[in-house]
């Protein structure tokens, strides 16, 4: 069934941005913060068993410096700097086996996946690279209230902070076109796109499918499904900290960095999915700074396109990357 409104009026909803007044003061630092503690990124030639893909394990650095890890994949024989798609992963996932991340090499781009800190461990991606820093204090099962009372402690800050230091990395790799970098995911992975959407400048272009993290108050009143969930779970159990975590939430809100974000877009949605609903997408998408376009699934839930929207991303880029 349909979870939220008409789609005539998704397509006008547009609601206040609430932001804090040291939004960008605070991700300046963070970011500042991650660069004076970067240590050179390794990527490591990694025996895939694949005729036709050069697979590299790579570990560079993330939030406060700390360690993360990824794959970069090439067509084989590459020897020239090609553009290159920064992937980011759905909730639970980690970057798993470099087997699985076919479809940007085989389109004759570089392909650099981040592993999300502290998740791969979900039955389906597996992930390696562990998060250092908890956050304190207790919280749900899961990530989304990992240290949400204050936003310097919050999950995503860390996992946000990685996702731009992972475009920094892959710009600096010789075979990789700085000037040509695209970022994508779905679900969670959407929700990290648009963070890096509104943090990175000179992006060639933005991806977020079936997007996660965006309009934080509305997806916890108009849906029981995880993850959103998990911050029902906490607020019904904390209820002298409600105001708390939403007002850590702001920092870290779809909806903020889109009206920062300027590449070019193509969205995705899905009308019946309850895990992300459509509103909560269409306030990210209806707020985007930059020239946009959304594919509408109206018949499915959060999958939404699936192998459809591949093939559009696919289609997209490379009309996008030829002009």
């Amino acid at each position: 069934m349909l979870v939220d409104w008409p789609l005539e009026q998704l397509r006008e909803y547009r609601p206040g941005r609430d932001e804090p007044g040291d939004f960008d003061d605070f991700w300046t630092a963070t970011l500042e913060q991650a660069r004076a503690k970067a240590a050179p990124a390794t990527f490591v030639p990694y025996d895939s068993g694949l005729a036709t893909v050069e697979v590299f394990d790579v570990t560079f650095s993330g939030f406060d410096g700390q360690p993360v890890r990824g794959w970069f994949l090439l067509p084989r024989g590459t020897t020239q700097p090609l553009p290159c798609v920064v992937e980011y992963l759905g909730y639970g996932n980690g970057r798993g086996l470099p087997h699985e991340w076919l479809h940007w090499s085989a389109a004759g781009y570089a392909n650099f996946v981040m592993d999300t800190r502290g998740q791969g461990s979900a039955g389906s991606l597996v992930g390696v690279t562990p998060d250092p820093d908890p956050g304190g204090g207790p919280q749900t099962p899961g990530f989304m209230t990992r240290g949400v009372t204050d936003p310097a402690t919050y999950y995503y800050r860390r996992v946000f902070t990685d996702a731009v230091r992972a475009v920094e990395t892959a710009r600096e790799h010789p075979l990789v076109d700085a000037s040509q970098v695209v970022i994508g995911g779905a679900s969670q992975g959407g929700g990290i796109t648009l963070a890096v959407a509104g943090l990175v400048e000179g992006l060639a272009g933005a991806m977020p499918d079936v997007p996660f993290l965006c309009h934080y108050r509305r997806a916890t009143e108009i849906t029981d499904a995880y993850p959103y969930y998990e911050l029902v779970t906490y607020c019904r159990t904390h209820r002298d900290e409600v105001d708390q975590v939403f007002a850590t939430l702001r920092y870290f809100d779809g909806v903020n960095f889109a009206a920062r974000a300027t590449a070019p877009a193509l969205f995705s949605v899905a009308l019946m999915d309850a895990v992300c609903p459509p509103s909560t997408v269409f306030a990210a998408y209806n707020h985007y700074a930059g020239e946009k376009e959304i594919s509408i699934w109206p018949y499915n839930g959060h999958e939404g396109g699936a192998g459809y929207q591949r093939a559009a991303q696919i289609r997209y880029l490379a009309k996008l990357l030829k002009s």
